[in-house]
């Protein structure tokens, strides 16, 4: 059975299109990431899946319950972390995990040993009894996932779950999602337009933009399949066109130069570099620096939208635009 599957699921508000038509599955104890720029669709599926909102078409199931008509059900197997924070400033982090245990009924003592395993993995014992308003932000996060750990969970949704933390947290945050995923069999159900983070955490990545999905592989084989090797060269030209220099290079497959900077796209970086090096000093340019790197997921993202995961195109004004005629319309 698919932890998460999904088939031409579309919502949309008014004339605003959020998610449309998308198909995808998840597998049991997978790593799962939703990448996107705000505005992408990337929470409207979480909500979907989670039962908050309700598809406008199409069909969501969560661990094989539908989630139009078993919404009880998928509740009780899913924890969510959303994007906005729910724990409450005014209680203690104890009396915030107390009253999260409380609302999935569970027994006292049940709760209670719950609750000290979840703040041993979390890390967050010394603070326990200090009210939220004291917490950090990456206090708060943790708390916010403890809380959505408590009932043991076979699904974990995390919508942006390091937005705006520091490294240090971020990392640690990660480690322990990990672990939940290996050691317990949970999956995991994230989305984040911080690609580095998608690259190193998940197990499979689906690229969404403008409400439809682009492309879904692991990170690895999204990057073999639509990104290249850049090599960037310093040199001194000398007067040589470097383009007709270089032009029927094996594996070359793009290059820009800028005065003294040159950059390569290249298919297979370690075999196109020793022919680029030979060629260029033996025509007489002077090369003073070499470097080589491989793909990211964001010029993956690039070479399938067009655009940067933080382009213009997604500015925060078109995405508060959008936000805006979304909750006009659900008034």
């Amino acid at each position: 059975m698919k932890a998460v599957e999904c088939s031409s699921l579309k919502k949309v508000y008014g004339n605003v299109v959020a998610v449309d038509g998308i198909s995808f599955d998840v597998e049991e104890g997978e790593v799962f990431g939703l990448l996107g720029p705000n505005g992408a669709g990337k929470t409207t599926v979480i909500n979907v899946l989670t039962t908050l909102i309700r598809p406008t078409s199409g069909v969501a199931r969560v661990c094989g319950y539908d989630v139009l008509t078993q919404q009880g059900s998928v509740r009780r197997v899913i924890g969510l972390v959303p994007q906005d924070l729910t724990v409450d400033d005014e209680l203690t982090g104890m009396e915030n995990l107390r009253l999260q245990a409380a609302l999935y009924h569970m027994p006292k003592d049940l709760a209670r040993k719950r609750i000290e395993e979840v703040l041993e993995q979390i890390d967050l014992n010394e603070a326990i009894h200090r009210k939220v308003s004291t917490y950090s932000g990456g206090m708060r996060k943790r708390l916010e996932l403890a809380g959505a750990l408590i009932h043991r969970p076979k699904v974990l949704f995390l919508d942006e779950p390091t937005l705006g933390l520091d490294v240090q947290t971020r990392t640690s945050i990660w480690t322990y999602v990990k672990r939940l995923a290996r050691e317990e069999g949970v999956t995991v159900f994230m989305t984040t337009h911080y690609m580095d983070e998608a690259d190193a955490n998940c197990d499979r990545v689906a690229i969404i933009d403008r409400g439809q999905i682009k492309a879904i592989d692991s990170p690895r084989a999204l990057k073999s399949r639509f990104g290249y090797d850049a090599i960037e060269l310093e040199v001194v030209q000398n007067g040589i066109d470097l383009k007709e220099l270089l032009s029927n290079v094996s594996g070359l497959k793009g290059i820009e130069s800028y005065n003294s900077r040159v950059l390569i796209k290249a298919e297979g970086g370690e075999e196109v570099l020793p022919e680029v090096l030979g060629r260029l000093i033996s025509s007489g340019v002077t090369v003073n620096r070499v470097e080589m790197r491989k793909p990211t997921l964001d010029e993956v993202f690039m070479s399938l939208t067009g655009r940067r995961i933080r382009d213009e195109h997604s500015s925060k004004e078109e995405v508060l635009k959008q936000r805006f005629n979304i909750r006009r319309l659900r008034a």
